[in-house]
């Protein structure tokens, strides 16, 4: 079955580009032209990617990403006109997988669509991802996904967890920002390293109880983060 992907743009002229090209290489489309059809046309409808731009009348694309970051993981690369880095890593800080800047080559978009697909192929579940893991009184549940801090519920984005879930499960191990990109992402990110400090910031804020006296993501200075593994 061909890949579904919902197209949001409020500019005639890109959608018709991006649709025209996108079904050329096989891909079902939909669009939308406003945050509001986008939000209502994604939940009402089954989609594999969404191309979302940043600037949309009413509600905008940042507002759109957060909302479907809370009920579903479809991967969601923003397009932007701006090019200031604090607006690509806001777009990613709530739970986009990639950016691209505008003007942009119809061949990358592309390009970044099969990557994402290919990287994204479901994987036998391991045993890692079926347990539970408890550190002091943090406890990950890696199947349905879900975190407690001290009896309490934790809310994170789906990259929070999955950044939370990989040092968890390898407590102790010393991964560099590239390595973070690279098994969290899980394809080619042509982004800025600095996406995986703002996300360990976010997720320190949620799961540290004094950011003065780290308790479970620390630091290996020069090298990058990783899970305590002191019980």
């Amino acid at each position: 079955m061909p890949k579904k992907i919902l197209l949001v743009d409020d500019e005639p002229l890109i959608l018709k580009g991006l649709k025209y090209s996108l079904e050329q290489d096989g891909y079902q489309t939909d669009s939308a032209m406003d945050g509001e059809e986008a939000l209502k046309k994604f939940f009402a409808g089954n989609y594999d990617l969404i191309l979302l731009d940043v600037m949309l009348p009413g509600v905008d694309g940042i507002e759109v990403c957060q909302r479907v970051r809370e009920r579903s993981n479809v991967p969601i690369i923003m397009l932007t006109a701006k090019g200031e880095d604090m607006d690509k890593i806001l777009g990613l800080e709530y739970g986009a997988d990639d950016y691209m800047t505008k003007p942009f080559n119809i061949l990358e978009v592309k390009a970044r669509i099969k990557s994402i697909f290919r990287r994204s192929q479901p994987v036998q579940e391991t045993v890692e991802e079926r347990r539970i893991v408890r550190v002091h009184d943090l406890e990950v549940n890696c199947q349905s996904r879900t975190v407690t801090l001290g009896g309490e519920v934790i809310r994170l984005t789906a990259k929070e967890f999955d950044l939370l879930q990989l040092l968890i499960t390898h407590r102790g191990k010393v991964y560099d920002r590239e390595e973070l990109l690279e098994s969290v992402w899980k394809y080619d990110y042509m982004g800025e390293v600095r996406t995986v400090d703002v996300h360990i910031r976010r997720l320190r804020e949620k799961i540290e109880r004094d950011s003065s006296k780290l308790e479970f993501i620390l630091t290996k200075w020069g090298v990058g983060y990783y899970f305590t593994d002191e019980d």
